[in-house]
């Protein structure tokens, strides 16, 4: 299967942060987490990705949120995108997450955007994200022009954007 990635990349499965916290790709056992961090977030993140996205809708049910977290298990395994969640180390809270995509615009080879839950905004843990996420696409990924939706521009200005051409 010819996907974006080089076909012997293989992804991260545990990304550490400091603070004991990591990253590792979602899955759908962990809707319980994931419902709770998202809806509790719900107006924050829909005035981020709702416009681009239309997540999370504000009618979203813990049964759809599941069958998105399953629909991104089965692209991850796939290598067609990447849903990378922020757990505590005893993997009991879900504090946010990294998107890692396929361009959708024209100028780049890579799209990446993440959140925390609103009670983690202006932490440490929310820095650490800040300042790993650039870091390790750049050390890990193999992405020669990666863009970072929401931080190198905005989310309206994206949208502004061409849309990428389609590959042959």
């Amino acid at each position: 299967m010819t996907t974006w990635l080089p076909d012997d990349f293989v992804h991260p499965v545990r990304v550490p942060l400091p603070g004991g916290h990591h990253l590792r790709p979602i899955a759908g056992s962990d809707t319980d987490l994931d419902f709770p961090a998202v809806m509790g977030s719900r107006d924050r993140l829909w005035s981020i990705f709702g416009p681009a996205w239309g997540w999370p809708a504000a009618d979203l049910s813990y049964e759809a949120d599941r069958a998105d977290l399953e629909r991104h298990a089965v692209e991850i395994a796939a290598h067609e995108s990447f849903n990378y969640a922020l757990f505590d180390d005893a993997n009991t809270a879900l504090l946010g997450c990294v998107y890692i995509d396929p361009p959708e615009k024209a100028g780049a080879d890579a799209e990446i955007s993440w959140w925390v839950v609103d009670d983690k905004l202006g932490t440490a843990l929310e820095q650490d994200l800040d300042d790993l996420v650039p870091r390790w696409i750049g050390e890990v990924w193999p992405f020669t022009r990666p863009r970072y939706i929401g931080r190198d521009l905005t989310w309206q200005e994206w949208l502004a954007l061409p849309d990428r051409a389609p590959q042959a």
